[in-house]
């Protein structure tokens, strides 16, 4: 397994809807807008992809199509396999089984609602890679599950089994990651879950992310990630600062309302999302496009 597939940019898609029903068409644009932009990898159905807001057979077939549009041009990540039941997961990986074939690895949040011992997660992630037939990136992410993967257990997943072959690290802890990159085995990815940490994160070592707004500004943001992996943080900086004030706003509404905003102001799909989610309000969309009007005024100046 070479795991270095998954260094630089992930993009973590969105799912586009149109009347309510998935929108295939603006999927597509949204696929070939992310290659074009340079990501190194797709993380498909993840949270910023409203996976738990699909029916299984919605899944299913947004699965089969991301593999047949991406063909092969870069690995795939299948983001839905969290759950705050390990039964429920195990039986889920089972259900998915006629689609994974094509997949590169799958990502798998920490339990949520349930709040579980570092124990209890720990075992929830063994019985898991018991029966995974592929590679596994660990989905930190207190802010949606309410409870914190420790940079221990992180670390004893990593040591106990090659099948962790990354951490996707969202918890806004930099020392956390910092724990992880000095402490990990060859090999162990670090991935920053959070787009405007990700900077930091790289710079103490960190090998990439799984982004929100490479969705919709693949080329910026991924310029930024390549230019630090590569040592230029003079370019790395800059690209950061430039994004610096779109970040927040595209969550002050919710993720992934924020980012399908921005794509719908690029045309490139609506901003539907589904309920309990609704679309951002009218002032934060305002602040978007003018956030996007001050980029491109700045990158035309520094081209």
């Amino acid at each position: 397994m070479n795991q270095q597939q998954f260094s630089g940019t992930g993009v973590a898609l969105v799912t586009p809807y149109r009347k309510g029903k998935v929108d295939f068409e603006a999927l597509e644009r949204v696929i070939e807008h992310v290659i074009k932009g340079g990501v190194d990898f797709i993380v498909s159905l993840g949270s910023t992809g409203e996976s738990v807001m699909l029916t299984t057979a919605e899944c299913k077939e947004v699965f089969r199509f991301t593999l047949q549009k991406v063909n092969g041009r870069l690995p795939v990540v299948a983001g839905l396999f969290g759950s705050n039941s390990t039964a429920h997961l195990l039986e889920r990986l089972r259900v998915y089984d006629d689609v994974l074939g094509g997949f590169s690895a799958i990502m798998s949040s920490s339990p949520s609602y349930v709040k579980p011992t570092q124990e209890g997660i720990y075992q929830h992630y063994m019985a898991l890679e018991a029966v995974s037939p592929l590679p596994i990136i660990i989905y930190n992410v207190p802010g949606r599950t309410a409870s914190n993967v420790t940079a221990d257990t992180t670390l004893r997943l990593a040591r106990a089994s090659k099948k962790f072959i990354a951490v996707k690290e969202a918890s806004g802890q930099i020392d956390q990651a910092c724990s992880i990159i000095k402490h990990r085995p060859e090999g162990f990815l670090v991935l920053s879950g959070d787009d405007a940490l990700t900077l930091p994160i790289l710079a103490c070592g960190g090998n990439g992310v799984i982004s929100v707004i490479a969705n919709a500004l693949p080329e910026q943001f991924s310029g930024m990630v390549r230019a630090a992996l590569s040592g230029d943080y003079a370019t790395a900086r800059r690209l950061h600062l430039d994004l610096h004030d779109i970040h927040p706003l595209l969550y002050v509404d919710g993720n992934p309302a924020g980012v399908k905003a921005v794509l719908k102001i690029m045309g490139i799909c609506s901003g539907e999302v589904r309920s309990p989610l609704v679309p951002v309000r009218e002032s934060t969309y305002d602040r978007l496009k003018v956030e996007l009007e001050k980029l491109y005024a700045a990158s035309a100046v520094a081209s």
